[in-house]
């Protein structure tokens, strides 16, 4: 029995480290007891995710690698118990230079510049970014991926999304590619009579019904379908775009079967999208004063059970439901795939939470490349995945009869795992058992999961324009601007389309070249 094997296991650890502590008390300031004490606790961790899988040889050296991440929490300790026993599975031994995620950007900039890179390390994908891969600093590891099964198990999709100039360098920290979802109050649908929205007309009445047919029953005019917020139509998932895809819209990018690229802004159905807002906004149905709120006051108004639509990530079901019963205890939440009138059409996203390159000057020979690339596959093997994302068992979680993780010490894990959960690399739904949650939680995780068959991918997220890398935030923030100005009334169609000449003008036609000639050049 897996869960017995692991409790014994937990046992010798527990007796180990209490010998262990024992005995190096009066010699704590000895260099070598402390390397003992190190190598014990190893051994005693060896195969702590424990579900019977061996280790590397122990007459093997480990390898020692160099890896920097972001810091999202407080810092482990060099020698805690996870990060000993991946090292024991994985026969490595890991220095980890953990970066504040405020500076971190700015200091892999300048690790890059001074060639003080370790051997792996995350990055995202920026113009900065594709500029250095460009340069040949790093390894393109996509004629080894075959080499290493549950790397090369991963949907295409991941990979393809972190290109440059159509190869691979660098391994994804998965993520949902097709996260998006409605969240939806299910009582107050319910209660109006309506059914799960489908089409922009759809959406309108059940946001304006939301607003002026009282769903909570309070008697009072305070409540909304959608709330809009500052970042609303802004952003690589922008919830503007989630929305207008799944209702037909292209994934910010269409391109034809001739080549030809034509911005979201300038598709029929994306441009319906805004005109529901518009009229949502002239009636008051909508926050009047979103331009200039953060999604966080949105968030608020959700938890204080005064909101009944959202376009967000599957995965935010679960807690909007939990923080809203704590202001209203009969509230009903549900969660649902974005379904329009071409069925299920989910933006595909990022699938990546960043993606570690591997210096060339620090990682010298193919063999050194190859070990770290076995890492990062081993990371992906059941022990080592459950490691990482449930802790250990019996400490962390336990096994439910019904085969299901459930948490025993959710703070526990969040202090002593989080940490490398969220910054090496593990997958929900890979070599993993199921997590046991509330009913609207599990509903929202597979739907996340299974959107993956429901993506539609930017054509244009791994091409490159030089326009776009020098010029590409002003414009897209003057097409943001122009999108909340037309919604507010500010603007109307005419000024709109006026705003995407002049996006066109000021450098957007020679985007659309460059990504027309880079899309031809890669033989798509």
């Amino acid at each position: 029995m897996r869960s017995s094997k692991w409790l014994s296991l937990i046992c010798v650890l527990i007796l180990t480290v209490g010998t262990i502590a024992a005995c190096s008390s009066g010699s704590s300031n000895n260099q070598n007891d402390q390397s003992s004490k190190q190598s014990q606790q190893q051994n005693s961790t060896s195969n702590q995710a424990g579900n019977g899988q061996q280790a590397a040889p122990a007459d093997e050296k480990p390898f020692h690698i160099t890896l920097a991440v972001s810091q999202v929490d407080e810092i482990p300790p060099q020698d805690s118990e996870i990060q000993l026993a991946i090292q024991e599975y994985t026969n490595t031994t890991l220095d980890i230079q953990w970066i504040p995620g405020s500076a971190y950007a700015d200091k892999i900039n300048v690790m890059i510049a001074a060639d003080e890179m370790p051997m792996a390390m995350r990055v995202t994908y920026t113009p900065a970014i594709i500029s250095s891969i460009q340069s040949g600093l790093f390894w393109e590891i996509g004629p080894y991926l075959d080499q290493f099964p549950n790397l090369s198990a991963q949907n295409p999709q991941y990979y393809e999304n972190i290109k440059v100039d159509g190869k691979l360098y660098g391994i994804p920290q998965y993520r949902d590619i097709g996260r998006a979802a409605l969240i939806f109050r299910k009582d107050w649908l319910e209660k109006l009579g309506m059914n799960v929205p489908k089409t922009v007309d759809e959406y309108y009445n059940v946001a304006r019904a939301m607003v002026s047919d009282d769903p909570d029953g309070d008697g009072q005019n305070n409540t909304y379908g959608f709330l809009l917020h500052k970042n609303f139509f802004s952003g690589s998932a922008a919830a503007s775009t989630r929305l207008a895809v799944s209702l037909g819209a292209p994934n910010k990018w269409a391109v034809d079967e001739n080549g030809k690229f034509t911005p979201e802004f300038e598709h029929p159905v994306h441009l319906e999208v805004l005109k529901m807002f518009r009229k949502l906004y002239q009636e008051g149905a909508i926050n009047q004063d979103f331009a200039a709120v953060d999604e966080s006051e949105v968030l608020k108004i959700f938890d204080a059970s005064r909101a009944g639509l959202r376009v967000a990530v599957a995965q935010n079901a679960g807690s909007m439901q939990s923080r809203v019963l704590q202001t209203d205890p009969n509230a009903v939440f549900d969660v649902e795939p974005l379904t329009g009138p071409m069925g299920i059409r989910v933006s595909g996203e990022l699938g990546n939470n960043g993606f570690f390159v591997f210096p060339k000057s620090k990682v010298k020979t193919e063999e050194d490349l190859l070990k770290i690339l076995t890492f990062f596959d081993k990371l992906l093997d059941e022990d080592m995945n459950t490691l990482q994302r449930r802790g250990i068992l019996n400490k962390h979680y336990e096994e439910t009869a019904d085969g299901k993780h459930k948490w025993l010490d959710f703070d526990l894990f969040q202090r002593e795992v989080k940490p490398y959960r969220d910054m090496l690399l593990n997958m929900e739904g890979y070599k993993i058992l199921p997590l046991q949650d509330t009913p609207i939680a599990e509903k929202a995780q597979k739907i996340a999961e299974d959107n993956t068959k429901y993506t539609v991918p930017n054509p244009a997220l791994t091409l490159t324009s030089p326009t776009y890398s020098e010029r590409g935030g002003e414009l897209d923030q003057l097409m943001t601007d122009a999108m909340i100005k037309f919604v507010m009334g500010n603007i109307d169609e005419a000024g709109y389309q006026a705003e995407i000449q002049k996006w066109r003008s000021m450098g957007g036609d020679k985007i659309i070249q460059e990504y027309e000639a880079e899309y031809a050049k890669m033989g798509k």
